[in-house]
């Protein structure tokens, strides 16, 4: 299979990750630069739209086109695109409404909501450390979120709905996530990565109705960017897996931080406050005791992980 690990190239592994994460974090960015523009509907289609052709070429050149795209479970892949470009929608939302660092450390929880998904719904057992992993999480996220909620629960406020929001995405991408763990024990990496951009491209355009709008030429060339920066950032992704096990790979999603910081003062003026980013240490801390019981337990989770980008749902 061609996102099975070919070989063990570490440096090249952590490279590629490090790449896509900064271009998803760049993705990040130019969504929300348009935001106050183009409704997440409209935003959702040209991310999802024009990363199909950079997606196909690659198929193409890996010689998955062909035989990689042929499905068993062709409601499978739309409920990964409905549950995905619904976090896609609700994070391009909330990208505009809360700064950039902020987003991206509230992000960082999905896999603390995924592992509580996925003792629900797949009946995955919960000991000991993943529990005091759990905890630790929702711990660093209530940090991070209380400013937001101090004054109460109050929808006439941009930046509690923006959390809101927010959660919601990380929430609905922790379903991916466990969804996506059932397809690839029968479908291709090729066909999801796939079926998904074009399920949500079409999607979106059930939006058309609720204001969509002619943007100018630069906003324009922004929007046909995001979609292509994001196909490329899923092959990168994608493509890391191939030369090291998630495992090792996994800590290097924390490197979204620094470009997220970067990026936000100096496209937004924006700077991360000491309370999210006590909040993100903690969920960081929770995540990596998730990397490392996981790592223990032996569980192949690369293959999933490299399906769901963190701004893709």
């Amino acid at each position: 299979m061609a996102t099975s690990l070919t070989s063990h190239r570490p440096l090249l592994a952590i490279a590629l990750k490090v790449a896509a994460i900064g271009l998803f974090t760049g993705l990040s960015a130019v969504i929300k630069s348009v935001s106050d523009v183009v409704p997440a509907g409209e935003a959702v289609f040209f991310r999802s739209f024009f990363a199909i052709p950079v997606i196909v070429v690659w198929l193409s050149m890996r010689g998955d086109l062909k035989h990689g795209l042929k499905t068993t479970r062709p409601m499978g892949h739309v409920m990964r695109g409905l549950v995905g470009s619904s976090a896609m929608a609700m994070t391009f939302m909330g990208l505009g409404m809360l700064p950039l660092p902020e987003v991206t450390a509230i992000g960082y929880a999905t896999p603390i909501f995924t592992l509580i998904l996925a003792a629900v719904f797949l009946g995955e057992r919960i000991r000991l450390v993943r529990i005091s992993a759990v905890g630790i999480g929702l711990l660093g996220v209530l940090i991070m979120i209380y400013p937001r909620l101090s004054s109460g629960m109050d929808m006439s406020s941009t930046a509690f709905v923006g959390v809101m929001l927010i959660l919601g995405a990380t929430v609905a991408r922790g379903f991916v996530q466990i969804h996506i763990r059932r397809m690839v024990m029968t479908e291709q990496t090729a066909a999801i990565v796939f079926y998904f951009s074009v399920t949500a491209s079409l999607l979106s355009l059930l939006t058309l109705p609720f204001g969509w709008v002619m943007p100018d030429l630069t906003t324009l060339l922004l929007l046909i960017s995001a979609g292509i920066i994001g196909g490329v950032a899923q092959i990168l992704i994608t493509s890391s897996y191939r030369f090291a096990p998630a495992s090792m790979l996994a800590p290097y999603d924390y490197v979204s931080m620094l470009f997220a910081i970067v990026l936000g003062y100096v496209w937004f003026a924006e700077l991360p406050t000491l309370v999210m980013l006590a909040g993100a240490s903690l969920v960081i801390a929770g995540n990596i005791l998730v990397i490392w019981r996981e790592s223990r337990l032996g569980l192949v989770r690369g293959k999933a992980k490299s399906l769901t980008d963190p701004k893709g749902g």
